[in-house]
């Protein structure tokens, strides 16, 4: 199954992958981050497709790119869809992702709703065709509950 992805230009520095899917049923627009370990999403963004998560205080640290040390926390997703693919009762990572809203305002690029990383790419065997300017997923079920 693949799904086609859009190439961001970052003020002629780079390019940031964005596909899109559905949380809970309702369209969303996620980056794509093949380093980052898990898939994130904000927590006052969310609200837009949850009423009241729950959020549990995750143990430890989350380390960024940047070496900030994060504090996250953890929610349930009910469904959430790439394509044909549906992840239910998906344990997501809540991190506050301010400083890229922020800047995409400033750029003028879209709004992001979350950022899909290494444990959704890597459950559905995603590979990306930048050619094509899609990107494939594997997995040989049409629905894929978490594990947690």
């Amino acid at each position: 199954m693949q799904i086609p992805i859009r190439l961001l230009d970052i003020e002629g520095e780079g390019f940031h992958v964005m596909i899109q899917g559905k949380i809970n049923g309702m369209e969303a627009n996620f980056l794509i981050d093949t380093g980052a370990s898990r898939s994130v999403f904000d927590p006052n963004v969310i609200t837009k497709f949850i009423d009241n998560p729950a959020f549990e205080k995750k143990e430890g640290i989350t380390a960024g790119v940047g070496g900030n040390d994060l504090e996250s926390s953890t929610f349930i997703i009910n469904s959430l869809a790439l394509g044909d693919i549906e992840i239910k009762d998906y344990e997501a990572v809540a991190l506050d992702l301010e400083n890229i809203h922020e800047n995409y305002r400033k750029l003028g690029l879209p709004s992001i709703d979350g950022i899909i990383g290494g444990d959704i790419l890597v459950k559905l065997k995603a590979t990306l065709n930048y050619r094509l300017r899609k990107i494939r997923f594997t997995t040989p079920r049409s629905k894929v509950k978490d594990s947690k």
